[in-house]
């Protein structure tokens, strides 16, 4: 006798900000991808350092009218809320006072042990939701992944995928599409 499957409530965006503001989640930290509560992985001190020295590189390097957005929501689409390591928008943060960003120039993930889960399922869901320039500081190889020209794609977690993938090693500059001028070295975004 096979068991059926249980049901799971896809929630939407509206619905779980409500929760957030009535502090359904202060004990544990959750995100909302693709209309399922990820409980968020506790963030060890090489995470932490690592997150660090992406934003610091960033907040140097980028020029007026340009945010780095550290750990902090954005509204996605209807049905995803993430909370990307890293995220770069336009404007100043007094923009942001009533709303999440919502189309982020560039998303950084910094992956060790989420890096499967940053590359398939964040990758999916950052190139349905429209990010044109996602990147992967991945902690394993060392390395910078590049992600863009997202596309439809029915193998995708969410139906999309990058078209274009490039990995940067240290020793090489890397440039954000959306500021062609911010050249950030590989080596500085790595511990």
């Amino acid at each position: 006798m096979s068991q059926p499957a249980f049901p799971l409530h896809q929630w939407k965006r509206k619905d779980y900000d409500r929760l957030v503001e009535l502090g359904a989640f202060d004990r544990e930290p959750v995100e909302l991808i693709g209309g399922q509560l990820i409980v968020a992985e506790p963030k060890g001190s090489y995470h932490t350092t690592s997150v660090d020295r992406v934003d610091d590189a960033f907040r140097a390097a980028l020029p007026e009218g340009w945010i780095v957005r550290n750990e902090k929501p954005i509204a996605l689409d209807d049905d995803s809320e993430p909370e990307p390591d890293v995220a770069i928008v336009p404007g100043a943060r007094a923009d942001y006072r009533d709303v999440h960003p919502g189309r982020p120039a560039l998303v950084i993930e910094v992956a060790d042990s989420s890096l499967a889960f940053d590359r398939l399922d964040k990758g999916s869901l950052y190139a349905r939701g429209g990010v044109t320039d996602y990147w992967i500081v991945n902690l394993i190889d060392r390395v910078v992944e590049i992600y863009r020209d997202p596309a439809a794609d029915a193998a995708g977690v969410y139906g999309w995928r990058y078209r274009s993938v490039e990995t940067a090693r240290p020793g090489t500059v890397v440039t954000p599409l959306a500021i062609p001028s911010v050249r950030i070295r590989v080596d500085d975004l790595l511990p």
